[in-house]
Order: C-alpha cells, then structure tokens, then sequence
C-alpha cells in the first residue's frame, strides 16, 4: 500500500508542475503575442500616416550609476564635492602639493608627456 501512495503522490506532484509550466508557458507565450500585436498595429498605423517608424528603446546610459553614487555620497555626508570658489594659489585654507615627475618617468620613452588634465565639475 505505500508505493501505491508514494506513486499516486509523485503523479500528483508531476501533474501539478507541469500544469504550472504550462501556465506560466501561456502567460509568457501571450505576453509576446500582445507585444508583437502592439508593434505591429504601431507600424500599421505609421504605414497608413505616412510616418517613418521610430524603433522602441531603451536609453542606458552608463553614467548615471556613477551619479547615482556621487548624489548619494553628498546626500549621506552632507557635503558638496563642488567648491563654492575655485582654489587660489594664495588660499591658506587649500593645501597645494608640488607637481613633481614621478621617480623612473625619465626612463619611460614610448610615451609623449602632456599637460595634466583639469577634473570634470
């Protein structure tokens, strides 16, 4: 009497899933179908306007988790990376450290030095 029951049990437990995937196939299978439906009565009705067709995106752009952060950064600490003025030469307050080569630049031939590039504001 227990493998009948362990097997009536497992039947039901297969039934049961694959019944589930099925929904869930229909679910997807009629989300793609509306999609589909949408897209093709929008290029449709761009037919009969005489309108082009602009394809749907999705604009990423790569910076804004960067800006993300930095905006939470200056949310959480309370303080503002910009300075209200731009640093002077004679400012007591902003430290100035000596741009001075590195030890071992002189031995470097394959590259060509240029002036130090200002930080983004």
């Amino acid at each position: 009497m227990n493998d009948f029951a362990a097997g009536l049990t497992r039947w039901f437990v297969r039934a049961v899933l694959a019944v589930a995937a099925l929904v869930l196939f229909l679910g997807f299978l009629a989300a793609v179908l509306a999609l589909a439906l949408v897209w093709g009565l929008r290029a449709l009705w761009a037919r009969l306007t005489g309108r082009a067709i602009a394809p749907w995106v999705m604009p990423v752009d790569p910076r804004a988790g960067w800006r993300t952060v930095y905006r939470s950064h200056t949310y959480w600490t309370g303080t503002d990376n910009k300075p209200s003025k731009p640093p002077s030469a004679s400012d007591p307050q902003t430290p100035r450290l000596p741009r001075r080569p590195l030890p071992g630049t002189d031995e470097i031939t394959d590259v060509q030095p240029h002036a130090p590039r200002r930080p983004p504001e």
